[in-house]
């Protein structure tokens, strides 16, 4: 069994915060500028998710094959992003962000400069595994320069802050259009300009030495509460952003109505995540991992009942949607905890490689459910999933409290 590697992994104990745990001008120098990388690529990349797809749309491609190619999109982090840590061991932290940088934004005027759907599974492919390398090394950079005992709450500042910018760059479509080169090659301005802080924090960036001696399975047993809960994550915000338009049209909302609980998603996710990752670093993250899976279970479990009233059913999803988002922030807080070095880099990729594979798993567990049982099977399965993930995180729990009472 592993010695704890920080009391906020003791079973809610209040935390002392000794003077070395500050965040002094160094700390917050070099996580800043990791952050803001993320947040404005960020931008860029949730600027190309929709208009990628009005673009398919438009050269006439199938409902089929528009799908298997934004599905691409997560082979491609599961292929290429377990030789991330190994690679930028190698290449230096902030040289291979500024490569994969440099490739994505090349990658997103190539689907308009080669505007054959042929072209764009490579491009797809080659764009994905980019942003795979991106967030696996900023998540690295932020964990590994976080501050023990501040660990959760730069971490839910990050998630804040993420989605941020995944809520800007849809809007920026609204302000520069979907046609002709102007939104791509903003987007690709965009995914440009976040080299800038990486390149200006470059010698605040941490150093991979060696390599991990563990494989992604490795990771799974030395952590699996954090670990699935990226997939967990993964699986529900996909599953629920993807189906839960189409589960507003099924109980009689109209078209707006029913893209707006997406929206409220979106917000619950921003509101919730400083507030968890303050919890956090007070707190077992596993048990603050059980409470966010059992909350989302019950939240899942009256979506039927509150779908009789748009209003309760808008509040509703916003509590769920932060609940559920919060896995993914508190998971990643929970492994900084577990390991350092080229360890946290390959932990990072694991995670990231099983976000990926919920991404994938999600729609179509979420989606079948809605069709086994419709339309109401939608929230059955989602809750399941979260019942699935409690049960995994309590049994974790009940087979190291002998240990922690030692």
């Amino acid at each position: 069994m592993r010695p704890l590697a920080h009391p906020s992994e003791r079973p809610w104990i209040m935390l002392d915060r000794p003077a070395s745990d500050t965040l002094d001008r160094a700390h917050v120098a070099a996580m800043s500028a990791a952050i803001t990388c993320v947040a404005v690529v960020g931008i860029g990349l949730s600027l190309s998710i929709p208009l990628l797809s009005l673009e398919m749309e438009r050269m006439g491609v199938t409902s089929t094959v528009i799908g298997i190619n934004t599905a691409l999109a997560g082979l491609a982090s599961i292929v290429t992003v377990p030789f991330v840590p190994r690679l930028a061991a190698r290449i230096g932290v902030v040289r291979f962000l500024i490569v994969a940088i440099c490739v994505g934004a090349a990658s997103l005027v190539g689907f308009k400069l080669l505007h054959d759907i042929r072209w764009w599974f490579p491009l797809r492919f080659v764009f994905s595994a980019t942003l795979g390398v991106l967030f696996v090394l900023s998540e690295f950079w932020i964990n590994e320069v976080a501050p023990p005992a501040r660990r959760g709450l730069v971490m839910g500042i990050y998630a804040t802050v993420l989605a941020l910018g995944f809520a800007v760059g849809p809007t920026l479509l609204v302000v520069i259009g979907t046609q002709g080169y102007a939104p791509y090659c903003a987007g690709a301005a965009l995914f440009l300009l976040g080299t800038v802080p990486i390149a200006l924090a470059r010698g605040l960036a941490p150093v991979i030495e060696g390599k991990s001696s563990r494989g992604v399975l490795g990771y799974v047993r030395l952590a699996p509460a954090a670990i699935f809960a990226a997939l967990v994550y993964g699986a529900v915000e996909t599953g629920g952003f993807a189906i839960l338009p189409l589960y507003g049209l099924r109980i009689g909302l109209d078209a707006e109505s029913a893209a707006g609980l997406v929206s409220m998603l979106a917000l619950g996710h921003v509101l919730f995540q400083i507030p968890f990752g303050l919890l956090a670093d007070r707190f077992d993250r596993r048990h603050l991992l059980l409470a966010s899976a059992l909350g989302g279970a019950i939240g899942a479990a009256l979506i039927p009942a509150a779908s009789a009233s748009p209003f309760w059913l808008a509040v509703l999803l916003l509590i769920w949607g932060g609940l559920t988002g919060t896995l993914y922030t508190v998971g990643l807080a929970h492994l900084g905890a577990s390991v350092r070095g080229a360890e946290l880099a390959g932990a990072n990729a694991a995670f990231l490689i099983f976000y990926n594979v919920g991404l994938m798993v999600g729609p179509p567990i979420i989606g079948g459910g809605m069709d086994l049982m419709p339309p109401q099977g939608f929230a059955h399965a989602m809750c399941g999933v979260l019942v699935a993930y409690a049960g995994l995180v309590l049994w974790r729990l009940r087979r190291t409290a002998p240990a922690l009472t030692k």
